[in-house]
């Protein structure tokens, strides 16, 4: 069953929106709205629910798409019965109302984002989770470690974090951990599955403290709307995680020259030149971490997606080949600065032009201290090809170590079968094997230095 999303989310640091400065609109009437748009789906008023999403929308999702979606999403579900739950979450100028809905044959949570002038800037539909509670995986010792908040500032961007201690005196080694591409919270939530919870609790248990932290373009993302020509890598991660680093060393319990970074997808592929920069890190984790240009990343996923259900449509076809238009544009000597995004997979011109010169391989074979590349056999987003490129160029040097794992996927997650974005809303958690392998890691590494 597939994910119906009339928000678009390529790899982008931001939300669709048309922030006016206005502050969020209000609960109750986002409440209100909300439960009207889902009484107009339900009742197939389609129009009605159309009209109040905004232009920035309408012009990524057709009517039409957005018909097929909802539909082909809903009919496993059978007839509508009745609203379960409502509830409400601020980020920055927008408001997100999940409206839980009961059908014949199960629960979905409808997400409508609205923009300080109460138009749809997302709708998306998945399998309910959201009353599900937190079950942690058996390989955590609740009772070895506990947890305090924590600011990560840089600049003034004050981002709210968690640091997972071991109970005991210490001094402990130290590991961040550094997102993937979209605004992630610091779990790194997808769906009902909180990965970077179950590496924080997991390592946490085995005597190694854990800092994770809500990412930038997710406690800030509607001022970063205002000035996202400005946004490149070193504003979406590369400058947070040197500064949580820098945090978790300062730490009373903390052995200063043994802290680690843990870099997930986007995360990884930047680990090497975050490692660059900061020298005091010990060693680096790299979890799917992509070897190639992020243009061709993104124009390989939705290939790859069009082509789950055995045939590729029309409409696939076309933004297939939108895609390779705007790759060859961003490899090209004619973009600039201004640039529209609308011919860059909606990112600024500033974010490509800064990544165009940066080869993860080639700054990781400059940093002598020591990494471990983990990977998924069966993960569609970063693939095998990737780590065998890290594989081949970093193989000979002593202090490199890697593990390719048959059955996990991008989050890590075990699972049978070709991987799709629907496994992802299947309850699960990082797999036992990861978790051994990065403390065992990190336990042998004394100091990186």
């Amino acid at each position: 069953m597939k994910n119906f999303a009339l928000f678009v989310s390529l790899p982008c640091v931001l939300m669709l929106g048309e922030g006016c400065g206005a502050g969020p609109p209000g609960q109750k009437e986002c409440g209100m709205l909300a439960r009207e748009m889902v009484d107009h789906l339900v009742r197939e008023h389609y129009d009605e629910v159309y009209r109040q999403c905004n232009l920035l929308l309408k012009n990524k999702v057709s009517k039409e798409a957005f018909i097929a979606g909802w539909e082909g999403f809903v009919r496993p579900y059978g007839t509508f019965r009745n609203v379960l739950n409502e509830e409400s979450e601020v980020t920055g100028e927008f408001r997100s109302v999940y409206i839980t809905c009961q059908f014949e044959a199960g629960a979905i949570d409808v997400k409508i984002t609205f923009t300080p002038r109460k138009t749809i800037t997302s709708l998306t539909v998945v399998p309910a989770y959201s009353a599900l509670a937190y079950v942690p995986p058996d390989y955590v010792k609740t009772g070895f470690f506990e947890e305090k908040e924590v600011i990560v500032e840089t600049a003034g961007w004050k981002l709210p974090g968690t640091l997972t201690v071991p109970r005991g005196k210490g001094p402990f080694p130290g590991l961040v951990l550094v997102h993937g591409s979209g605004p992630n919270d610091r779990d790194e939530t997808v769906g009902p599955n909180k990965p970077f919870r179950d590496i924080a609790w997991g390592c946490a248990s085995n005597g190694i403290a854990v800092l994770r932290y809500e990412k930038r373009t997710k406690h800030y993302g509607a001022i970063l709307v205002k000035e996202e020509h400005t946004i490149t890598v070193m504003e979406e991660t590369i400058a947070d995680a040197i500064r949580a680093a820098a945090l978790l060393r300062g730490e009373e319990k903390i052995v200063s020259d043994r802290v680690f970074l843990l870099g997930h997808s986007l995360g990884g592929m930047l680990a090497p030149r975050i490692g660059s920069l900061d020298k005091e890190i010990a060693g680096f984790i790299i979890m799917a971490g992509p070897t190639r240009k992020l243009e061709d990343i993104i124009l390989e996923q939705t290939a790859y997606l069009a082509r789950l259900d055995g045939m590729i449509s029309e409409d696939d076809k076309k933004k297939i080949g939108e895609l390779e238009t705007a790759a060859e544009l961003i490899k090209s000597e004619g973009l600039a600065p201004d640039t529209p995004k609308e011919k860059l997979m909606g990112l600024q011109a500033a974010y490509w032009l800064d990544l165009r010169d940066y080869r993860p391989i080639d700054t990781a074979k400059r940093i002598s201290r020591p990494l471990l590349i983990l990977q998924g056999a069966r993960d569609y987003q970063v693939t095998v090809e990737d780590f065998n490129a890290w594989k081949a160029s970093l193989g000979g040097k002593e202090n490199v170590g890697f593990r390719l794992y048959e059955r996990l996927n991008h989050l890590f997650m075990s699972g049978e079968g070709k991987s799709t974005p629907q496994e992802y809303q299947t309850p699960g958690h990082v797999d036992r094997a990861v978790i051994d392998d990065i403390c065992e890691w990190i336990s042998r590494h004394k100091t990186g230095r």
